[in-house]
């Protein structure tokens, strides 16, 4: 099936789509935008990009919502809100809400993945959190995968039941085959879980354990080749930082 279909009495040959299409996918010719036989990425960027409205993408729900540049934003306020977020460890037992969860879902299903695949999965572990955590915890108090400078720490962790998870509402286990891809869909989550007066932490040793323990994968039932890539522990904070926290200086260089 051709992913882009181009209303040929909407389009004027612009020109726009094919100057912009990353592949080459499509091109001008008698005054009209025309598709390749194959090589499109359907990254979006025609539909995006058409001033008349003259694509669409099969398979696709089409909404033609209008763009909200960043720049809406004051970049010294959201610098300034970048600065100040903190780790979140202490949480309130108030759930999360629907509502605000696919938010947070959609902010990762937007994040940019390496040639637009796309292929970023969401675990909401749901009402086998609790059981979840307890592998984890089970593993951790037989001091199994502690290694290297977390072995050295070992002694002083008090392992309590909820460890992992700090008794927040809400942990989604986000996978897939790129880590890059990965990461970027869970710093967009996690920005927008922070703009919803949420709290975030970043469960590393949640991503170990599935690592060692085959029945905490056989649970999560991730999609074929996908790998946990992070762990996104989400909740209302319990706790309230009043200063922005100092950082060593900036290494960057031009060459």
């Amino acid at each position: 099936m051709n992913p882009i279909i181009i209303n040929e009495e909407k389009c004027i040959g612009c020109g726009l789509c094919a100057k912009d299409c990353v592949s080459s996918y499509l091109y001008i010719e008698g005054g009209k935008a025309h598709t390749n036989k194959g090589g499109c990425i359907e990254c979006g960027h025609c539909y995006a990009i058409c001033p008349q409205g003259a694509v669409t993408m099969a398979g696709y729900e089409c909404k033609d919502e209008a763009v909200v540049p960043m720049t809406e934003i004051p970049a010294d306020t959201l610098l300034t809100a970048m600065r100040s977020r903190r780790s979140i460890r202490q949480f309130t037992d108030q759930p999360v809400e629907q509502e605000k969860l696919d938010k947070i879902l959609e902010a990762g299903r937007y994040s940019p993945t390496g040639g637009n695949s796309q292929k970023v999965a969401y675990t909401i572990l749901g009402s086998r959190q609790a059981e979840a955590e307890a592998i984890c915890v089970e593993l951790f108090r037989k001091g199994i995968g502690l290694a290297g400078k977390f072995a050295s720490l070992a002694e002083r962790f008090n392992i309590t039941d909820n460890f992992f998870f700090k008794g927040a509402p809400l942990v989604i286990v986000v996978s897939g085959k790129s880590k890059t891809d990965a990461g970027l869909a869970s710093a967009y989550m996690e920005i927008m879980a922070e703009s919803l007066g949420l709290g975030v932490l970043y469960s590393g040793f949640f991503v170990s354990c599935t690592k060692l323990s085959r029945k905490l994968r056989e649970m999560l039932k991730l999609p074929k080749g996908h790998k946990v890539r992070t762990c996104l522990v989400i909740g209302y904070p319990s706790v309230k930082y009043r200063r922005i926290v100092p950082r060593k200086p900036l290494q960057a260089k031009t060459l």
